[in-house]
C-alpha cells in the first residue's frame, strides 16, 4: 500500500464519507472508490459497505483505519531519521501553532531561520492552543507554539510572558467599567477563564457586552474606533500608543499575564533539522522584547 492509500483510510474514518473524504484529499469520489477496491483486493477482505446512507467500515476496515496513524507516523519518523543521516540541515518541519502566534511571530521566526538554512521547508498547522497541544501528543507535528497553560511532559521552552490589558481609546475609568461598552472576541479558553476570575473579584454586575467578533485583531480595531473597551494582550496593543491601557493585577498586585512555550517531545531532537531548529528559538531572547511600557493598575 502507498502512504496515499493509509492516509484515504485514516481520513475515512474520520470524515465518515467519501464526499467528505474527498473533498479533504481533492481526490475525486470514483477516484477513492477505486483505491478502497485495491486495497480490499490487496487484503482479500470487504473493508466498506455502502447503503442509502452512505457508508460504513467493516471490523477489517475499522482495524486498518485505526492502524493508519501508526503506519504514517512511523513513515515520517523514517524518512526523519534518514533525512538527520546527512551533515546537511534538510527536511520538513512539521509546526503546530496558534493563531495568534502564527501570525504575529512565526513568520519573522521561520524568516530568520531560513536565511541560514534555506533546505528545511515547513508545513505549519494553525489552530487553538488545546488543538496544537493534541498534534503533539499524536506525533503529527515535531514542534508546537501555545499560548496556556499546559501539564506537558516532554520538552518545554518558556518564550515570553505578555501582560493582559483593558485598552480603550478613551480615559478607563474602572469604577465605571461595567456599564462600559465592551467588545469581546474569540480566544482561548485559559484566557477567558482568567479575565473572568478578575472580573468577578471586583464587580458584582454583569459586563456590558456591545459587541462579539472573530478575532483579536477586529477587536483591536473597533476600539482604535472608539466604539468600546476591551481585555488584549500585551503583544497586540504595542504599537498603538494611542490607546489608553491598564495592566491586570491579581490581589497582591502582580500583573496577570499570558505565557507563550515552545514544546517538543525529547525524541525530536535526535532529528537534526528539528534540532537546530529547536536551538534557534531557544538561542532568541524573547522575554527580552518590549511588549507595553505602561504600568501595571
Amino acid at each position: 500500500m502507498e502512504d496515499l492509500d493509509w492516509l484515504l483510510l485514516k481520513t475515512l474514518y474520520e470524515k465518515k464519507t467519501i464526499t467528505k473524504t474527498a473533498e479533504a484529499l481533492f481526490i475525486s469520489q470514483p477516484a477513492i472508490t477505486n483505491r478502497l477496491r485495491k486495497i480490499e483486493d490487496e487484503f482479500g477482505v470487504t473493508i466498506a459497505h455502502r447503503d442509502n446512507k452512505g457508508i460504513y467500515l467493516t471490523p477489517q476496515g475499522e482495524f486498518l483505519a485505526v492502524s493508519a496513524e501508526k503506519v504514517l507516523q512511523t513513515m515520517r519518523d523514517i524518512k526523519d531519521q534518514v533525512l538527520s543521516m546527512d551533515q546537511e540541515v534538510k527536511g520538513t518541519l512539521r509546526i503546530g501553532a496558534s493563531n495568534f502566534f502564527t501570525k504575529y511571530v512565526l513568520p519573522g521566526l521561520l524568516k530568520q531561520f531560513s536565511a541560514d538554512n534555506p533546505h528545511v521547508e515547513f508545513q505549519v498547522t494553525t489552530t487553538w492552543s488545546k488543538d496544537v497541544l493534541q498534534l503533539l501528543y499524536k506525533h503529527a507535528i515535531h514542534v508546537a507554539f501555545i499560548r496556556s497553560e499546559h501539564t506537558w511532559p516532554g520538552g518545554a521552552q518558556l518564550l515570553f510572558e505578555e501582560p493582559i490589558c483593558i485598552v480603550s481609546k478613551k480615559t478607563i475609568d474602572l469604577n465605571k467599567l461595567p456599564t462600559l461598552p465592551r467588545i469581546d472576541y474569540q480566544t482561548e479558553h485559559s484566557i477567558k477563564s482568567l479575565i473572568d476570575a478578575w472580573w468577578c473579584a471586583r464587580y458584582n454586575a454583569p459586563p456590558t457586552i456591545s459587541m462579539n467578533v472573530d478575532r483579536v485583531d477586529t477587536c483591536k480595531e473597533m476600539v482604535l474606533n472608539g466604539l468600546g473597551y476591551a481585555f488584549l494582550p500585551g503583544m497586540i496593543i504595542r504599537d498603538t500608543p494611542e490607546l489608553e491601557t491598564i495592566v491586570l493585577t491579581d490581589a497582591a498586585g502582580q500583573p496577570l499575564s499570558r505565557k507563550t512555550w515552545m514544546l517538543y517531545h525529547h525524541s525530536v531532537e535526535n532529528v537534526r533539522f528539528a534540532k537546530v531548529f529547536i536551538d534557534f528559538v531557544r538561542s532568541i531572547p524573547f522575554a527580552s522584547w518590549p511588549i507595553t511600557d505602561k504600568k501595571p493598575r
